[in-house]
């Protein structure tokens, strides 16, 4: 496995089209793979995300099974006449073998927090549609729910540092983790024989994990979390924990 940064240049035409459109980015990261993985469940796959810096320059995180050639992401967004490649991979694997139960770690993960719902009035066994948790409670309840079996438990906030007192219905800031940029993402893929528009909100996690199933949480790691996973949902990645 492998884990790879590049720099976007958001200078260039082109990377305003590729940060505006996750169909298009979802085709410029498996272009960076001769035979792309094929895209299943019960296999490491290929995830990606996008992240803003603190000066706001935007980064492409990919997690692959192989190791990715990104020339043609430079040659349209990045820096193509710079010394630098642009973009720096990890030997992810590595890192994996050192997590261990009980270690504490920061973390970020862009996800698809989805539910399934029925219309008001219908009766049981109607078919159920799936869609968006679109509150920053429900959000953390999606997360708080798929914690156990993704090999983690997300901290809690010291009672001295709490500030928002918790409810039967929201839990206030009991846990250490944060919700930010969401962004709703709505498109018609361009593949010969797709129909009907793609739909989905995309948000971030921020927070601080513990973990509890090492061998889990790998798999979290390197399969994703959530739905959406072909454009930019579902990658988790960890940092030192301050």
């Amino acid at each position: 496995m492998y884990l790879t940064r590049f720099r976007i240049n958001t200078a260039r035409t082109e990377a305003r089209r590729l940060l505006g459109s996750p169909h298009f980015m979802h085709g410029a990261v498996n272009m960076a793979f001769p035979t792309p993985p094929p895209l299943q469940e019960q296999g490491p796959r290929v995830l990606w995300r996008l992240d803003h810096s603190p000066s706001g320059r935007p980064d492409l995180f990919i997690v692959s099974p192989g190791k990715p050639d990104l020339t043609h992401l430079v040659e349209q967004v990045g820096w193509p006449k710079a010394e630098e490649p642009g973009w720096t991979t990890f030997a992810y694997a590595e890192f994996l073998d050192t997590l261990k139960q009980g270690d504490t770690w920061g973390f970020r993960l862009t996800a698809n927090p989805v539910h399934h719902i029925r219309k008001p009035g219908s009766a049981e066994g109607t078919p159920t549609k799936r869609t968006a948790h679109l509150t920053p409670k429900h959000q953390v309840r999606w997360l708080l729910e798929r914690q156990k079996a993704a090999g983690f438990e997300i901290t809690r906030t010291p009672d001295a540092r709490r500030l928002l007192p918790g409810t039967d219905d929201d839990p206030g800031d009991e846990h250490e983790v944060i919700v930010h940029n969401r962004v709703p993402h709505q498109f018609r893929k361009r593949e010969p024989g797709s129909r009907g528009d793609v739909r989905f909100v995309r948000v971030t996690f921020d927070g601080r994990l513990r973990i509890t199933d090492p061998d889990a949480l790998r798999r979290t790691l390197t399969h994703g979390l959530g739905k959406a996973k072909a454009y930019g949902c579902g990658l988790m990645t960890l940092a030192p924990a301050r």
